[in-house]
């Protein structure tokens, strides 16, 4: 593959069926054409889409934005499979995948949006939280009050939070909530309506992996449940059918994908569970991005956690498929702090520059870094959390504390692993990590070394998008094996721990200094018992 997105292979060879997969992130968008039935790249193509920031804390797009991104994004990667010499009729099927939680509301006469994109990882929406705990029977103010219903805690992480706040503070929208003229979707949702005819006739779906990430899908029946919406006060007029993972969700209404059939959603770390072959039960992935997303396979049973993880639909792949769940960990700061050290601090100038850093030291010298910008997600859920750097001294560099920044993210990895391990009681014994930090091998020895099992590296860095490729494909192809080989030259790179687990654990013991010296720094916004809440999440 080179830079431009074109696959380096023989155009003679070049030959369908193909399947297309529509990854639409928090950064960017992007359309990739793989060998269908293979983890084979064709070609694609790639283009960021800016974020908005209204307020400190804020984070918007425009959802009209994302919608031509991705049309020019499947322009551009189908112009590329012509020179390549492929036809585009032998596309026989496109999957989506979509950053998760992010909130569209449209008008369902229009089609325009009715406000930007509310991103998953906005903040906002912390007053809505405390708001809502008030309303909890018996003052319990607990945020795992919801948890036996939808799997999830009371964030401000979630669409239903989003949603509520848009009711309370944008007046364009509680009144075509009101009026029943208001469609909500998450991203994949968004983008499915456009593409098959928006106003006219395009579809008002979802998959069951995004409707978990919403608190308004009960996690057992897999349908909208009409107490989460009651107690939330949402409208069921707003929302989109909840379909499986895998099957026909409609036909591309224009450009030059028109005709072809949408046969798949997932959410990214849904589909990157899919793509890196996580399909039995006992197997977990970790995506290293802007945050980073562990996701462990506990097969057809529902566990809910007692320590911190959030429970939530890990696939179903076909309308007549048993759904398979998950127990879930995010990190909501990985990639995002070496920007911060690039842009805020000043200690690197690109992100290239990390691996070689980071290796001229031996040790952090055992300086530990939180970076908790804004709060911690699992399997703490304090949002009251703030970024603290420990262990400074005189000899303390630059070097050392990007080092601490890597280890900083196998850290947190290993307080979800530790949370899945209570949680499910079976250790797991390798770990299958995906992209973009993993490249960096440093960074996986460390990964390694400090959680203490074996990591897997991704054959390729794009499992989100393999993952919504092969479940396309299945829909198209009921025979065709998900859990066999992806092809003849599937190989994963295995590192294996080299430090003693004594040295291990005490590195671990301060790290969990480190977490107590962070915890509710922020205290203005909450009282004692709210902020005790929290602590018991």
């Amino acid at each position: 593959m080179d830079n431009s997105g074109k696959c380096l292979c023989d155009k003679s060879k070049l030959s369908g069926p193909f399947v297309g997969a529509i990854d639409e992130g928090t950064t960017s968008a992007r359309f990739m054409i793989f060998h269908a039935g293979t983890d084979e790249i064709v070609c694609f193509h790639q283009i960021e889409i800016p974020s908005i920031f209204p307020k400190e804390g804020w984070c918007e797009q425009d959802p009209q934005l994302i919608a031509s991104t991705v049309n020019e994004c499947i322009e551009g990667a189908c112009q590329k499979l012509l020179t390549l010499g492929g036809k585009v009729e032998e596309i026989v099927a496109i999957g989506i995948t979509n950053q998760r939680e992010s909130t569209v509301v449209w008008d369902r006469n229009t089609g325009e949006p009715l406000t930007n994109a509310i991103i998953w990882l906005d903040n906002r929406t912390t007053s809505t939280v405390e708001d809502l705990l008030k309303t909890i029977p018996n003052n319990a103010r607990n945020i795992n009050y919801l948890r036996p219903l939808c799997g999830l805690p009371l964030s401000p992480y979630f669409s239903g939070v989003k949603l509520r706040w848009l009711r309370d503070n944008v007046a364009t929208v509680k009144k075509a909530m009101d009026e029943g003229d208001a469609r909500f979707g998450t991203i994949d949702t968004w983008l499915m309506y456009n593409l098959t005819g928006g106003v006219n006739g395009g579809v008002h779906k979802t998959d069951v992996t995004n409707a978990s990430r919403t608190m308004l899908m009960n996690i057992e029946t897999l349908q909208w449940d009409p107490n989460l919406l009651k107690f939330f006060g949402l409208p069921n007029t707003i929302l989109p059918e909840i379909c499986s993972s895998a099957e026909h969700y409609g036909v591309i209404a224009d450009g030059v994908l028109k005709g072809i059939s949408i046969t798949a959603d997932l959410g990214d770390q849904q589909a990157a569970l899919v793509g890196q072959q996580c399909l039995a039960k006992g197997q977990a992935k970790a995506t290293y991005g802007t945050g980073c997303f562990l996701l462990y396979n506990t097969g057809p049973s529902i566990v809910h956690s007692q320590h911190g993880l959030l429970t939530t639909v890990g696939y179903q792949l076909g309308r007549s498929a048993a759904p398979y769940y998950a127990l879930e960990g995010s990190v909501a700061i990985a990639g995002a702090a070496f920007n911060w050290l690039r842009d805020n601090l000043g200690l690197i100038q690109n992100t290239g520059q990390i691996e070689s850093m980071a290796s001229t030291v031996d040790s952090s010298l055992d300086v530990y870094f939180v970076p908790a910008f804004n709060g911690l997600y699992a399997p703490y859920w304090n949002q009251d959390a703030r970024g603290v750097i420990c262990g400074l001294s005189e000899e303390t560099t630059s070097e050392h504390i990007v080092r601490a920044t890597l280890e900083a993210v196998c850290f947190q990895v290993r307080d979800i692993l530790d949370s899945m391990h209570k949680d499910c009681k079976i250790p797991l014994a390798k770990l299958m990590v995906d992209g973009g930090m993993t490249v960096n091998n440093l960074f996986l020895q460390l990964q390694a070394d400090l959680v203490g099992i074996h990591v897997l590296r991704a054959k390729i860095a794009e499992t989100t998008a393999l993952g919504a490729a092969m479940a396309a494909y299945k829909t198209v192809a009921p025979d065709y094996n998900m859990e066999g080989p992806l092809s003849k030259s599937e190989v994963r790179h295995s590192i294996k721990p080299k430090v003693k687990s004594t040295e291990r654990n005490l590195r671990y013991q301060k790290w969990k200094m480190a977490i107590e010296r962070s915890l509710n720094w922020e205290t203005s916004s909450l009282s004692q018992g709210e902020r005790e809440s929290f602590d018991g999440a």
